[in-house]
């Protein structure tokens, strides 16, 4: 698979929010995030700072902060930490009110990379970090509902063109950062 064909799986939760949020964030690349973020992005980058700087744990069994690919279903990232004693793979979280597909979907394609790199992984979880609650997400194979959801997500983000986009979900543009820049949505 062609690098431009490879998916974020940071961009996973992004596109199911609203793929044109991916384009902003683009287009604002590394602009000063001040001037576009809202403070629960700014409090969720700042809450993964210890993995993304390879200082969460300095436990052997610990793996944080690695890059994983997936050449199966053309996707790259990170993963958060994967506790090699528990063969379990966490995706952190400032605050979990709700979880949500995007979370889910970014678990799975951490997990599908994992397995294709020869980890071995049993466990998936969400970590709600300002609460200290842990979710439990059933593996793909064991929510084929959810898995198929997943892949049709994947087909659609390779899809997907900006052009005639338009956001229905008023909701959605209101909770938006780049509400302010965006002509996507609907009266939003």
């Amino acid at each position: 698979m062609m690098d431009e064909d490879l998916i974020l799986i940071s961009q996973l939760n992004d596109f199911i929010f609203c793929p044109a949020s991916i384009y902003f964030h683009n287009l604002y690349g590394n602009q000063d995030t001040l001037s576009y973020q809202k403070s629960e992005q700014i409090n969720g980058k700042k809450a993964h700072e210890r993995i993304d700087t390879g200082l969460y744990s300095s436990k052997k069994n610990v793996i944080s902060g690695i890059g994983v690919y997936s050449e199966k279903y053309g996707i790259v990232g990170k993963i958060d930490i994967y506790d090699g004693d528990a063969k379990c793979l966490i995706e952190r979280k400032r605050t979990i009110k709700k979880i949500y597909d995007g979370y889910i979907y970014q678990l799975y394609a951490q997990y599908l990379s994992m397995r294709e790199m020869g980890y071995d992984v049993k466990e998936l979880a969400l970590y709600s970090m300002t609460d200290n609650k842990k979710y439990n997400i059933p593996l793909p194979e064991d929510n084929s509902h959810m898995f198929n959801n997943f892949l049709e997500v994947i087909k659609d983000f390779r899809n997907f063109s900006l052009e005639g986009f338009v956001q229905k979900n008023p909701e959605k543009c209101m909770n938006c950062i780049y509400e302010a820049a965006c002509d996507r949505g609907m009266e939003c």
